[in-house]
């Protein structure tokens, strides 16, 4: 049978509850299903595109910053130095003895080599951490209808001073490129 209306409104969001995490539980405790997952996050161009419509190789300086942010499977931002955000930082910190970064920013000048004709540009990935597990949460009072809740949570993160790969890229201009930058 299909719940009603009435029936679904008597649950509490994902995000109510973590909202509650030290706001009014008792216990808020995150659970890891394991150690941290690291993995190169997606690569995407940083810095301007360099065109060469000289007749010569042409070695471009790329000056590009960029920053890599977190995401979770709830949408609350981490970032922020306060309620949820500071406890899952701490539950991080005590549950695998290191920080967690919401965001990292990385700046640098790279050198592509461009042949006549070509464009070059650089990509970057960077490395990423991904928790997974249970808050399980109890609350003094029944908290709609319950006093202890379980929560699945993961979040995704740039990786603490970890470098990242950065790549430089060359291809031949299409006909459009070549009339837009070298007329």
């Amino acid at each position: 049978m299909a719940p009603t209306a009435a029936q679904a409104e008597e649950q509490p969001t994902i995000r109510e509850l973590l909202d509650k995490c030290d706001n009014g539980t008792d216990v808020c405790v995150f659970h890891p299903d394991g150690p941290p997952q690291v993995s190169m996050g997606e690569a995407h161009q940083v810095g301007d595109s360099a065109f060469n419509c000289t007749a010569d190789l042409q070695r471009s300086t790329v000056g590009w910053s960029d920053t890599t942010g977190e995401s979770n499977s709830v949408g609350v931002s981490l970032s922020a130095e306060y309620g949820f955000s500071l406890v899952f930082k701490m539950t991080i910190e005590t549950s695998y003895q290191h920080t967690w970064e919401s965001s990292h920013t990385e700046s640098e000048q790279t050198n592509v080599d461009v042949r006549p004709g070509e464009v070059g540009w650089v990509t970057r990935e960077a490395q990423m951490q991904r928790v997974s597990g249970t808050y399980e949460l109890h609350f003094p009072d029944r908290f709609y209808g319950h006093y202890y809740w379980y929560v699945p949570f993961d979040a995704t993160g740039p990786l603490p001073d970890a470098p990242s790969t950065k790549t430089q890229h060359t291809r031949a201009m299409t006909d459009q490129e070549k009339a837009e930058h070298c007329a």
